[in-house]
């Protein structure tokens, strides 16, 4: 049981060598932290036997005493109330509607409008509007228990340690084989929860209840860390390259290798870009010749950027099998292990956790049973793929611009300047209101898309809703940048700098190109909506 101070037995620890300080009625020993602290021994000698929680909330977030917590906390003052002990929430279904509406809408029992009690901080648009007792059409009691699992794992075991893993350009193993042990791995693939290939489940939702919805909440909380290179290093390259496996994958292959995957053990990543073939995914040159017997390709080339191929088992890559064009592409299935595969880690602007890659092939020798989908007919698993790699950029993005926005209205309502608090000037209100009006309006895009993938088969989505997800890639990523930047001004110098009260400020501005160019640079993605729609609204009988 942990011991209970009196003010005046905390006082009389104020020495340099004997160090208590008070934060938020907690008593921490920082006697051997002194020496660590950013801002000097100095700091904390001024405040030693002291409540210093006023100085703390100045310049730190809660998020640095759930990290120092465990090794530095001998106590709590006497009178403290203890925390409430949080409670999952109660799903309350609203009433149906009068028969006659009811019947007219035909809104069925599994349709029914649900409110979920509140939850998070309840900054006003810093959570989307269910999470905040709004209605919705979309979410069960299974969501609200899903985001309540995912929010204490992340709270618990990363958000406090993602600044120091995002310096260190690598996020510990063990964070990944917990994502493959609580099952979330198995869950983000954009099908079915794959039960048949491995035994992992996610605790708060049998796997037969798992929809895109799910999906979407674990990619969301994921991003709350406010860190491409972390988001990145966990689903980066796995949900982009294990997706075409499960579609068009022989059976053979999965049974051998999505096991390993799902739990976490193994990694995948997908190989497209090269040094001159980007988004003109058909331009690509890596070359896979038939052998004359028949049982292998053997593959030469190069491919660039690829998101966390230096710690990947597998790649899914995209070759030319044969002639110009999209009908010479196929995907082959290709091995860390085999000879000729050599990596390099690139650095970059952003998402520096994220483990991206240069990769040479260099007459590597692949089993034509490692073939994805049917040669030289590459260009459509490629194709079917890029909705879902999109989805999962437009869910981080628009996130990504939540956090800036929630830490841009927390900072503003503690930050005094010239006799007020930011938040108190309208040019600073202004701002606020600009990011959330276009995080609202991506967001409710998001779900619309996310319902239509929910209702329609992989051929249909694919055909109907690429322009659609296009666009809407063009406004996250859009909406992102705007987001940075203005989060940028109103915390001003502390953007500036790594680390501290700005941390997710300036790492996610570093962030921001590693979104807009990907999947479909912003240009080509603008381009792709209207081109896209045009042609379906055409096949369903538009009128000019």
């Amino acid at each position: 049981m942990a011991k209970v101070f009196t003010p005046e037995e905390v006082k009389a620890h104020n020495k340099s060598d004997d160090n208590f300080i008070i934060v938020h009625g907690d008593v921490y020993d920082v006697t051997e932290f002194k020496n660590e602290h950013p801002g000097g021994k100095k700091i904390l000698e001024r405040v030693a036997g002291k409540d210093a929680t006023v100085q703390f909330d100045k310049y730190h977030k809660l998020s640095v005493l759930e990290k120092y917590k465990p090794k530095l906390q001998v106590g709590s003052l006497e009178g403290k109330a203890p925390a409430p002990k949080a409670e999952e929430p109660k799903p309350v279904a609203v009433k149906a509607a009068p028969a006659p509406v009811a019947a007219a809408a035909k809104i069925s029992d599994e349709e029914a409008v649900t409110v979920h009690e509140t939850f998070g901080d309840l900054i006003p648009y810093g959570d989307p509007g269910w999470y905040q007792s709004y209605h919705s059409p979309y979410y069960k009691a299974t969501h609200a228990a899903l985001r309540v699992e995912v929010r204490e794992w992340i709270t618990k075991e990363v958000e406090p340690y993602v600044t120091e893993w995002d310096e260190a350009r690598h996020v510990p193993e063990k964070i990944y084989q917990q994502m493959g042990q609580r099952g979330y791995l198995a869950g983000l693939l954009g099908v079915k929860y794959p039960v048949e290939y491995t035994d992992r489940r996610v605790a708060s939702v049998p796997a037969e209840e798992w929809d895109h919805f799910h999906e979407l909440i674990v990619t969301d909380e994921l991003s709350r860390t406010g860190s491409g290179g972390f988001v990145w290093s966990q689903i980066g390259g796995y949900g982009i390259g294990l997706p075409p496996v499960v579609r068009f994958g022989g059976e053979a292959l999965k049974k051998r290798i999505l096991p390993g995957l799902l739990a976490g053990e193994k990694r995948i990543c997908l190989a497209i870009t090269e040094p001159d073939a980007g988004s003109d995914v058909a331009n690509l040159t890596c070359e896979a010749k038939l052998t004359e017997d028949g049982k292998h390709y053997i593959v030469n080339g190069e491919k660039k950027w690829i998101t966390n191929g230096i710690w990947s088992d597998y790649f899914t890559t995209a070759v030319r099998t044969g002639g110009p064009g999209m009908g010479g592409v196929s995907v082959l299935l290709i091995e860390k292990t085999s000879p000729g595969v050599s990596v390099r880690k690139m650095d970059c602007q952003g998402v520096w956790s994220s483990g991206t890659t240069y990769i040479t092939f260099e007459d590597v020798k692949v089993p034509v049973e490692n073939l994805i989908g049917k040669e030289n007919q590459g260009f459509k698993v490629i194709m079917t793929n890029f909705n879902h790699e999109r989805l999962g950029i437009v869910i981080q993005s628009n996130r990504f611009s939540r956090v800036l926005y929630e830490e841009s209205m927390k900072y503003a309502n503690k930050r005094k300047t010239f006799g007020k608090k930011l938040v108190e000037h309208p040019v600073i209100r202004m701002k606020l209101a600009q990011m959330a009006r276009q995080v609202e309006a991506c967001h409710n895009w998001l779900e619309n898309i996310v319902y239509q993938c929910e209702k329609m088969g992989t051929t249909e989505s694919m055909l109907r809703l690429g322009g659609a997800i296009a666009g809407l890639k063009a406004q996250s990523t859009t909406t992102f940048e705007f987001c940075a930047r203005e989060a940028a001004q109103i915390f001003g110098g502390l953007a500036y700098s790594r680390g501290g009260q700005g941390a997710k400020v300036e790492r996610l501005y570093r962030d921001v190109k590693a979104y807009m160019i990907p999947g479909g640079s912003l240009e080509i993605m603008e381009d792709l909506s209207i081109r896209q729609a045009l042609k379906v609204h055409q096949a369903i009988g538009m009128k000019l």
